[in-house]
């Protein structure tokens, strides 16, 4: 495509056919809402893993114990 060649499709044209598609699943709705915390608890206890010995043991040996423990919702 060339610079001087319009998209196949423009921005009303995309709306439109995106306007055409039936609503999320609410279960992806949801999803999508609770990553951006969830990534944050992941990268909080990969933090804590690194820095804590201990902690890194008791949660190879039974991981949901000791994030309970340490106060994360399993």
């Amino acid at each position: 495509m060339s610079p001087d060649t319009p998209p196949p499709f423009d921005e009303e044209r995309l709306g439109e056919l995106l306007g055409l598609l039936p609503p999320a699943p609410l279960g992806w709705t949801l999803a999508a809402q609770e990553l951006p915390a969830s990534r944050q608890e992941l990268d909080e206890i990969v933090e804590l893993a690194r820095a804590d010995a201990e902690f890194r043991r008791r949660l190879m040996a039974d991981l949901e114990a000791a994030l309970a423990t340490a106060g994360y919702e399993t």
